[in-house]
């Protein structure tokens, strides 16, 4: 399938260069290495589809040459020399002071709306990413307890993410990393042994620590455990009877984390342990690979990262003077605590070892909550310490969510009465709203998710209002089909009866489709999916207040009708990528 754009900007290079060379053989001017040039898309597509700054951008070189340049006037004779015969153009022109335009033929049009139709949830796909192995590892919150509304917003967005990704020809893989081990499994079975006991000696008798786990889902797990073994685990040893809870409580706190996940419709290829790399060795090999390489120290029992000589190296290639990283107050890193227990940053750096060199994923792109931004750098530093690309590792971190009702902050649940999270919220929430909203800006932002408005049965939610236009082409297919009109093939020059500028412009906002796509897996930014999908309802609303589509003139009758499909099409799967459905009714 083509990416007519891209074909068109493509193009409009080929035609230049070829009148460049024209000129130089007519010697109307000299073989002078002329800069790179772009070809851009008009803010006003009046005065042109396509327009390229080629003119504007030579001055220097001619002036540079000891030649007498005046841009226009040179725009005038690339014009002159362009050869527009068989290509997508039916002519160009100078505008302002050396801008050339150039106006698309109508076959251009009528070719995006016959490939859209033909190539049917396949239109967008690409070539982009070459085919690179690409993990995404997204949500990955801690299975002692529910997940919040961070979480709803990193599994929407890296879910949106990697489907684009795929789209743009990438071989991706959504993972979530479980970590089941390490200081917070620790407090977990500490939480839960405090409230197992509570249950058999009270709450005045069991002092519950202030640091441990205080959730209402910490005394349903403990007392779902009493319901099974009783007293048995009270006067048995502690460590025993908090690994017994771990074992009981743990797997059924993943199981959850899945069946919320599977509701809020993500399905992840690889569900990955943190405890598989310890059992397995894996993180004392990163260590040692660490170690060889001169990155480590003991001190007082403990093993050290050089985090601070890896900072410093990295800050001055990117000309940071001595006194300015002296200021940052670097500091190395413990590995593995004196009681011989690897922190959590020593399991992090075995577990990208792994993605990179294990299991061979040319990039891997972690969605963080914004709060880890101080851990960014220096994960990025450890692969290049332990010899691998630490550009090859990519952050998107999220900004905060806020919960807005009847235009107030909203904090709590009405059933915990603690902070809302995902299952609260997709209780009370339409997945399809939930999923949309999520990526109505980009991560970068701060998110203002607006309750009362998700809820809202009209134009302006958004994520109704694209639904709606899917309908509404739905029923438009419904009624014609009644009067006994039904879709068929249109030929191409059927299709350049499409003329009239709201029918244009649905041709123009089809056609952005697949370079969307790309520019989404490009800036990791999914929010463009739903930017894309709300235009393109936009000018399809247009379009339908100005064009009837049941014409006297049967032949554009059956253009607009393929306009329609093409446009119900491009919708759907741009909602399909999203998990957001598309009804035919509402």
């Amino acid at each position: 399938m083509a990416n007519y754009v891209k074909l068109a900007s493509e193009e409009i290079k080929e035609i230049m260069m070829s009148a460049l060379g024209k000129l130089v053989a007519d010697k109307e001017i000299p073989a002078i290495p002329l800069p790179p040039f772009s070809v851009e898309i008009p803010n006003d597509t009046t005065h042109g589809d396509f327009a390229t700054n080629l003119a504007m951008v030579s001055g220097k070189a001619f002036k540079e040459a000891g030649i007498k340049f005046n841009p226009r006037e040179f725009a005038g004779k690339l014009c002159a020399a362009a050869i527009l015969d068989g290509t997508l153009f039916d002519r160009c022109e100078v505008a302002g002071p050396g801008f050339i335009n150039f106006f698309l033929s109508p076959k251009w049009f009528a070719s995006v709306v016959k490939d859209v139709v033909d190539c049917g949830a396949d239109f967008g796909r690409s070539d982009y990413g070459k085919g690179e192995k690409v993990m995404i590892e997204f949500v990955s919150a801690n299975p002692t307890g529910p997940m919040h509304m961070g979480n709803a917003r990193g599994g929407a967005l890296g879910d949106c993410l990697a489907a684009a990704m795929d789209m743009a020809g990438f071989d991706v893989t959504r993972e979530f990393y479980i970590n089941d081990a390490g200081n917070q499994i620790e407090k977990f079975g500490i939480s839960l042994e405090a409230r197992y006991l509570q249950i058999y000696l009270g709450e005045d008798a069991v002092a519950f620590p202030e640091d441990a786990y205080h959730g209402e889902d910490i005394k349903e797990r403990a007392q779902l455990f009493a319901d099974v073994y009783g007293d048995r685990f009270v006067k048995a040893d502690p460590k025993e009877r908090q690994n017994a809870l771990i074992e009981f409580a743990l797997p059924k706190n993943i199981e959850k984390l899945q069946n919320d996940l599977g509701l809020y419709r993500i399905k992840y290829d690889v569900w990955f342990r943190e405890s598989s790399l310890h059992n397995s060795g894996a993180v004392k090999k990163a260590l040692d690979e660490l170690t060889a390489k001169g990155m480590t120290y003991e001190k007082e029992g403990a093993l050290w990262y050089k985090n601070s000589d890896v900072m410093k190296e990295q800050l001055l290639k990117q000309g940071k003077t001595p006194e300015q990283i002296e200021e940052l107050g670097l500091k190395d890193d413990v590995l593995v605590r004196a009681n011989g227990h690897p922190t959590y940053f020593a399991a992090d750096i075995a577990y990208h070892y792994n993605k990179f060199v294990v299991r061979g994923f040319d990039r891997v792109i972690n969605v963080w909550g914004a709060d880890h931004h101080g851990h960014v750098a220096r994960l990025k530093g450890a692969m290049d310490a332990i010899g691998l690309n630490g550009d090859k590792l990519d952050i998107v971190l999220m900004q905060l969510v806020r919960l807005m009702k009847d235009g107030q902050p909203y904090k709590m649940s009405k059933r915990s009465g603690k902070a809302v999270s995902l299952t609260d919220l997709i209780e009370d929430i339409p997945i399809d709203a939930a999923r949309f909203f999520f990526n109505l800006s980009s991560p970068n932002s701060t998110l203002d998710f607006d309750l009362d408005l998700a809820v809202e049965q009209s134009s302006q939610n958004p994520v109704y209002y694209v639904q709606y236009a899917h309908a509404r082409i739905c029923s438009i297919l419904k009624k014609l089909e009644a009067d006994g009109v039904t879709p068929r093939g249109c030929t191409l020059d059927e299709l350049c009866l499409l003329t009239l500028p709201e029918e244009i412009e649905l041709i123009r906002a089809l056609a952005e489709y697949p370079n969307m796509l790309v520019e989404v897996a490009k800036n990791y930014d999914p929010a463009r999916m739903t930017r894309y999908s709300m235009d393109l309802a936009t000018v399809f609303h247009k379009f339908y207040n100005s064009c009837r589509v049941a014409d006297d003139n049967e032949a554009l009758m059956y253009a607009r009708l393929t306009l329609c499909i093409a446009v119900k099409n491009t919708i759907a799967n741009v909602l399909g990528l999203m998990k957001v459905s598309a009804p035919k009714s509402m």
